[in-house]
């Protein structure tokens, strides 16, 4: 048996005290003082979040305590809507959930138990935490640290399940690409290959909200993906996510740093060097480098969503109206003569493939694709964390999936359709006739502009805060110190962006190539790996083990491997499957990343594109 100690718990803090608790300063004195000791891990939920000393187990305790708090909360909002009627129930099933905060404790306590019959379950989650100073929902009037602490962490999530559908559509969403998948692939390996993984993507999606609800809490909050990772694995893990996600963040920035550049030399007419053009693009976004905070962008961001369906719309009616311009694709790729437009069921043949003449290499850069257009996991936890109640994340998950699915499965079996083995990735250069394709690839560049501050911005902060700030020891971005630190880095990340979009000129194999290597584990392999370690570890709890409040002490009877097998045979047969999902994702990686290598290999081999590695040549 081993007993791990998790420091002093159950603190409470008097009156006058608590009320100088809105003070920062006066905060961390008290939080540093040796009256009150454990305070400063009760007070500081962001900082307690990554204290090494909290077990497993006391994660998953208030993990449990704070979704039955959340189910209470709930019940009672949705039994208030419910009573208007069949308006009140849709109303309720539709609802946000942000009118959560006006249900306050007092309200609570002043509403009748018959009208809400959940009011016995609150009573036994009190009771079985009686101790004021452990009740994480003791009313405000005693008190109580938790009750304050969680009812300013309560502030922040205020999300609903609808708003969930929208952030998970906008971030996922990205159909230009779709053509070319089929163009790859054919139209029933293409159909097939995107419900699948689309379904694999919703899977990927419940597993991290599993483990979200399973070792979220008030008292302990998770903010990004990494926090999880550090729960079931610890910090050194967490480091390297937090390291691999900054590094796709910036292959993310490189990638749409290319696509910019060349929509660029097409609008410029071929007049204007290919490399002076990537550098106006980088000079654009460090001078983006100087907003710390999104909050600038926010309304851009609201008309680039309408800026992508004007763009959707008139690509649609573009193909089907004109067919393609296949200038910038017999440029691009190894499709080298311009023939009438070919689609086909089955795998295009040889010689009318863009990136490899290997049919086999050529359906893993559709995968890979594919892969890259579902990506966007690792913001899920970052959602949910700002969920008034997870527990309906799946709603909004399963919802936005289906919506992704769909628009893919139409948008790229149309254009495919009527452009064929033209569809090449940046579909807005094959657009006829001219003036849509102006229009388009204006369009496409006002969006692309917007994603690289986002991606920057994100990828940045990722690397300053998680890498430079956390490892290196740099100082917070709000400070003076940091913002020129911030600046002065900004440009290094740029210049290392420059250096591999020039390098690596092809978008398409260098997206598939990200996509193979980084999207596809982060998308389906990274959160099989965190659910399996969560259902083993949760599995592996024996009669008498588990987290004592009161003592702030966590009782195992055994460890290591033992223990490990023990929760594997335990959960095995749901915890199995998910091993097999997680290996057919790193397995899917290999084959992505080595067919995306094998076609920058062949598209910069004797007979591929004209293009050349630091030339000033042009794409159209």
């Amino acid at each position: 048996m081993s007993i791990i100690p998790t420091g002093p718990m159950g603190i409470s803090i008097p009156t006058k005290e608590l009320t100088e608790l809105h003070e920062p300063d006066k905060l961390r004195q008290l939080s540093q003082s040796g009256a009150h000791p454990g305070i400063r891990q009760r007070l500081w939920g962001l900082q307690a979040r990554l204290d090494p000393t909290v077990t497993f187990e006391e994660y998953s305790f208030w993990a449990k305590i704070e979704r039955e708090m959340e189910d209470i909360e709930y019940r009672r909002y949705m039994a208030k809507l419910k009573g208007g009627g069949m308006l009140g129930y849709l109303k309720a099933y539709f609802s946000n959930s942000t009118e959560l905060e006006v249900t306050g404790s007092e309200d609570v306590a002043a509403e009748s138990e018959t009208t809400h019959p959940e009011k016995e379950k609150e009573k036994d989650v009190v009771a079985n935490n009686s101790d004021s100073s452990l009740n994480p929902i003791a009313p405000s009037s005693t008190h109580d640290l938790d009750a304050e602490w969680r009812r300013a962490a309560r502030a922040l999530r205020t999300t609903g399940w609808i708003t969930i559908f929208y952030l998970i559509t906008t971030d996922i969403l990205g159909w230009s690409q779709t053509p070319y998948v089929f163009a790859s692939c054919g139209y029933g390996l293409g159909v097939g290959i995107f419900v699948l993984f689309g379904i694999a993507a919703a899977a990927s999606g419940l597993m991290i909200w599993k483990v979200f609800l399973a070792l979220d809490s008030s008292r302990y909050p998770m903010l990004s993906f990494g926090d999880p990772f550090f729960r079931l694995f610890g910090p050194k893990t967490r480091h390297f996510i937090n390291v691999t996600q900054a590094f796709q963040m910036w292959c993310s920035v490189c990638v749409v740093l290319m696509g910019n550049s060349q929509i660029l030399s097409q609008l410029a007419k071929a007049k204007v060097c290919y490399i002076a053009i990537v550098i106006i693009n980088m000079a654009i976004g460090m001078i983006s480098g100087a907003l710390r905070s999104l909050k600038h962008l926010g309304w851009l961001c609201n008309f680039a969503v309408w800026f992508n369906i004007v763009s959707f719309i008139i690509i649609c009616a573009a193909a089907a109206l004109n067919g393609p311009d296949p200038t910038v694709a017999l440029q691009t790729t190894l499709l080298k003569t311009f023939e009438p437009v070919k689609t086909f069921v089955g795998t295009p043949p040889a010689q009318y493939q863009q990136q490899t003449t290997d049919i086999f290499a050529a359906q893993f850069n559709g995968i890979d694709t594919i892969v890259y257009a579902y990506s966007g996991a690792l913001l899920f936890v970052a959602f949910l964390s700002e969920m008034r109640h997870p527990m309906d994340f799946w709603k909004g998950c399963l919802l936005a999936q289906t919506f992704i699915l769909v628009v893919y499965v139409f948008f790229g079996a149309f254009v495919y359709t009527y452009i064929g083995q033209y569809s090449i990735t940046s579909i807005t250069q094959v657009v006829s006739p001219y003036g849509l394709q102006l229009v388009s690839n204006i369009l496409a560049l006002v969006t692309g502009f917007l994603a690289i501050f986002l991606y920057f911005n994100i990828g940045m902060k990722t690397v300053y805060l998680e890498v430079g700030q956390e490892l290196f020891g740099l100082p917070a971005i709000s400070t003076k110190k940091g913002y020129y630190l911030w600046l002065g880095l900004g440009p290094v990340y740029w210049i290392v962006a420059l250096v591999l979009a020039v390098s690596v000129p092809n978008f398409t194999a260098i997206t598939n190539l990200i996509g193979g290597l980084l999207s596809l584990n982060f998308t389906y392999s990274i959160p099989a790996i965190m659910y399996v370690a969560w259902v083993i570890q949760n599995a592996a709890t024996l009669p008498g083990e588990g987290f004592d409040p009161y003592t702030g002490v966590t009782t195992r009877h055994d460890d290591g491997w033992k223990r490990y097998m023990r929760g594997l045979r335990k959960s095995w047969w749901y915890s199995v499957p998910a091993i097999l999902f997680a290996l057919g994702g790193l397995a899917s990686s290999g084959m992505g990343s080595w067919s995306a290598i094998q076609s920058l290999k062949e598209i910069f081999g004797p007979g591929g594109t004209i293009q050349t590695s630091w030339s000033c040549t042009a794409i159209g």
